[in-house]
């Protein structure tokens, strides 16, 4: 196996660990599919069946996630896995929509070789469920801290809840009425707020949208 591809497995977290013969035997025994999307494609829609694992090697793509009363949307750069939650258990599709905003390159496995070659090591494994762990201990505590707290605290909290990454930029279009009612507080009050906030040059306002440039300078 070339050392690139060596290379370019081990930024994944799940191989991380893995030494350089099982990653040949994983390269001679699991097909991987490597495709490269130019800027403004779609690559996952919300409800599509998951039925792969999907990384991004490198470039930049948006994680929108949509709902009845608004929209969050969050840049990603890094390598790494995209929704490995929904690969397994009763709903196993894709909760937002994902799309390119620059050339952008991707490895897919299929499950049914996550199933019978990559759940044979141990590393994997482990490296897998201290994801989902992760994950799930992340989800808890975002679910105590969504309602309670400073209006501010509130307003972070409700942003931290919903993305995926607590960094980075987000756009979150919404009303300020359905703000100060995800919020439990009054209109005025949210809009007091975020008008502090973009004073500060934390966000920038505009009709129905909050630009968040870099999320973890507002933590």
């Amino acid at each position: 196996m070339e050392t690139t591809m060596y290379d370019t497995l081990l930024q994944l977290p799940l191989f991380q660990g893995l030494c350089k013969d099982d990653l040949t035997t994983i390269i001679e025994k699991v097909k991987l599919h490597f495709l490269n999307y130019e800027a403004g494609e779609t690559f996952i829609r919300k409800g599509e069946k998951c039925d792969k694992f999907v990384f991004l090697l490198s470039g930049t793509i948006k994680l929108e996630a949509e709902e009845p009363t608004y929209t969050l949307s969050e840049t990603i750069e890094e390598p790494g896995v995209i929704e490995p939650q929904s690969l397994f258990g009763i709903q196993t599709i894709y909760t937002a929509n994902y799309l390119t905003i620059a050339p952008s390159k991707l490895l897919t496995i299929d499950k049914s070789f996550v199933l019978q070659e990559l759940m044979n090591y141990e590393i994997f494994r482990l490296n897998y469920l201290n994801i989902l762990s992760s994950r799930i201990q992340m989800a808890n505590q975002k679910l105590w801290n969504a309602r309670i707290g400073t209006m501010r605290e509130k307003f972070i909290n409700f942003i931290q809840a919903r993305c995926q990454k607590p960094r980075g930029e987000k756009v979150l279009r919404i009303t300020m009425k359905d703000l100060a009612f995800l919020t439990n507080e009054p209109t005025l009050k949210v809009s007091q707020l975020l008008n502090g906030l973009q004073k500060e040059g934390l966000i920038q306002l505009s009709r129905k949208e909050i630009y968040i440039p870099a999320f973890e300078k507002l933590l």
